[in-house]
């Protein structure tokens, strides 16, 4: 594994993190999720990835990574860093969404509860809150840390300005920023439009969600969507309308250029993302223990040629 700096702070984390977004729910398998979690840990995998409504149900992820905890990991505590974020629709009424000090403070007093921890090693605030100051929000976060609950504190989901304003806002009260995590692929490139510059410059690390595209940058989606795929199922975040015959036929040419390579696609998207160290680590999804394995394989060929990257400019055109 290699382990990377996050921006200007002491902490390193891993180049591959494992998000418990899917397949860590109340309705999977603890024995399937204990599994990912040993193997990922196994592979030098030290970064473990929840927010508040991850499941299904909302919740369900961080109970079963307590019950992994007890199981496995309580002995090894101090060499994991576990995240937890708050900041979309958890309860109802008007305390359980966004940004306000109520309910990030009481959000993560509850994803301590549902994980049998006295702290989160990050504590994401999970998006922008357009009606509450944005001093507010920065200032429960800063709170968060000052209570013991938190040891740092990230953001994601924000713009280059916002993360820039929240930033300044986090100096000041003398907790800075460890983290920002946004979505970035080779199919979707947003953070290249001024974010990574003011992480850059505000010395802040980025882990980056979805670098698969959902799981169009592998071989599931070549020959079709199946009943079993992401898209095939009921998912909101991937649907069938996004996997065209122009999307599939970009991911044919890049195919053959990962097989060049050496790798899968899968791998060389994570080889991308990682590229050129702008990126701390790169967040992945998996349902079973063999993606994980190949997550981490593609740590074995990182460096791109000029060349490859042009094509792959002129691939995604």
């Amino acid at each position: 594994m290699t382990y990377n700096r996050s921006g200007r702070s002491g902490l390193k984390l891993p180049a591959i993190s494992l998000g418990l977004w899917h397949n860590f729910g109340g309705i999977n398998t603890l024995e399937n999720g204990r599994a990912m979690v040993r193997t990922a840990f196994d592979l030098g995998i030290t970064h473990f990835d929840l927010a508040n409504n991850y499941g299904p149900p909302a919740g369900s992820a961080e109970e079963m990574f307590a019950g992994i905890l007890r199981k496995d990991f309580l002995p090894y505590r101090d060499e994991m860093i576990i995240s937890t974020k708050a900041g979309y629709y958890m309860w109802p009424g008007p305390y359980g969404d966004w940004g306000s000090k109520k309910y990030l403070v009481s959000s993560l007093d509850q994803s301590l509860k549902r994980l049998g921890l006295d702290y989160v090693d990050i504590f994401y605030h999970h998006r922008p809150d357009p009606n509450t100051p944005l001093e507010e929000t920065m200032a429960a976060l800063d709170l968060i840390v000052r209570q013991g609950k938190a040891l740092y504190v990230g953001l994601s989901n924000y713009s280059a300005e916002q993360t820039r304003e929240a930033s300044r806002i986090l100096k000041q009260l003398g907790t800075p920023a460890l983290i920002h995590q946004p979505s970035y692929s080779m199919l979707n490139r947003w953070i290249e439009g001024g974010l990574q510059d003011v992480l850059d410059e505000e010395g802040i690390g980025s882990i980056v969600f979805s670098p698969l595209a959902g799981g169009i940058l592998t071989d599931r989606y070549l020959n079709g969507i199946t009943p079993d795929s992401r898209a095939g199922g009921p998912s909101v975040f991937l649907r069938p309308e996004q996997i065209t015959d122009e999307v599939i036929g970009k991911v044919k040419q890049l195919t053959d250029l990962a097989s060049e390579r050496g790798q899968k696609l899968s791998q060389m998207a994570l080889a991308w993302v990682l590229r050129r160290g702008r990126v701390t680590s790169a967040l992945i999804g998996a349902s079973k223990t063999s993606q994980i394995e190949d997550a981490v394989g593609a740590l074995n060929a990182t460096e791109f040629t000029d060349e490859e990257l042009a094509l792959i400019d002129r691939i995604l055109g």
